[in-house]
């Protein structure tokens, strides 16, 4: 099989589309967002070569960099350089922009070889902040520094800083995820129990099981709040856990 024949593997239809609402960019050429979804350890299960999107978190890299920088720029035109360098580094984080890759669906879209399948890496923050780097780069391949700009806009749009001399208060799950990061190694899974009630009225119950074992149940009239309210729960765990006297300094939200 030579590179030009290699199976990249389109997009689904349904979930392109999708996607590219959630960005605000409608690809002229998908073979790029179809690239930028592939791992390099499915190009190595085809014999593809480069036909993966390393190169492209490259790019994707110095592309929301940039952007992000533009916007802070334009948001805080009274802020000194150390406070708008503060903001980015946040929201450009790895755990930032994997959280980001998991609100836009980019870790069920991710191609990924059986072996690093296996080992965790659809839910690996590492893998999934490089995806949503790569999908970005795709944007501004297709449609120039314009449409990056649009894309990175939506893709942070509930988490712009309102201030830039503000510390920004990290919501439960946030502050959970790297709390746990940084005592266990490992993320805390979130899973939706069950649902009842009418349609309009709907009440989610969820489950959250830190990597120690221990387990949080709550419920809320969304998944989100339902996994909030976990979060919330098991960080108070955490910080009044004796056990675990490290923890409270990463608990400052």
């Amino acid at each position: 099989m030579s590179k030009d024949d290699f199976p990249i593997g389109a997009t689904p239809p349904q979930a392109r589309i999708a996607l590219e609402e959630k960005l605000g960019h409608v690809f002229a050429r998908p073979e790029l967002l179809d690239l930028a979804l592939t791992h390099s350890s499915w190009a190595n299960e085809y014999s593809g070569g480069q036909h993966h999107n390393e190169r492209q978190e490259f790019l994707g890299d110095a592309v929301l960099e940039l952007c992000v920088s533009w916007e802070l720029f334009r948001r805080f035109p009274e802020a000194r350089e150390g406070e708008l360098t503060k903001l980015r580094a946040r929201l450009v984080s790895t755990v930032s922009l994997a959280e980001r890759a998991r609100e836009f669906g980019l870790d069920s879209l991710l191609k990924l070889g059986k072996g690093e399948e296996r080992q965790g890496g659809r839910s690996r923050d590492s893998v999934l902040s490089d995806v949503l780097e790569a999908v970005l780069a795709a944007v501004y391949e297709d449609g120039g520094f314009t449409a990056a700009q649009a894309a990175v806009a939506h893709i942070f749009a509930p988490h712009w800083p309102r201030a830039a001399g503000e510390p920004q208060r990290k919501d439960y799950k946030t502050r959970l995820q790297e709390v746990a990061q940084q005592l266990f190694r490992e993320r805390p899974v979130y899973v939706q129990l069950a649902s009842h009630g009418p349609e309009h009225a709907k009440i989610f119950e969820v489950s959250l099981h830190l990597p120690d074992g221990r387990e949080f149940t709550a419920s809320g009239t969304s998944c989100k709040k339902a996994e909030q309210e976990a979060a919330r729960q098991a960080l108070n765990s955490l910080e009044h856990a004796e056990e675990n006297p490290d923890a409270r300094p990463f608990l400052t939200p």
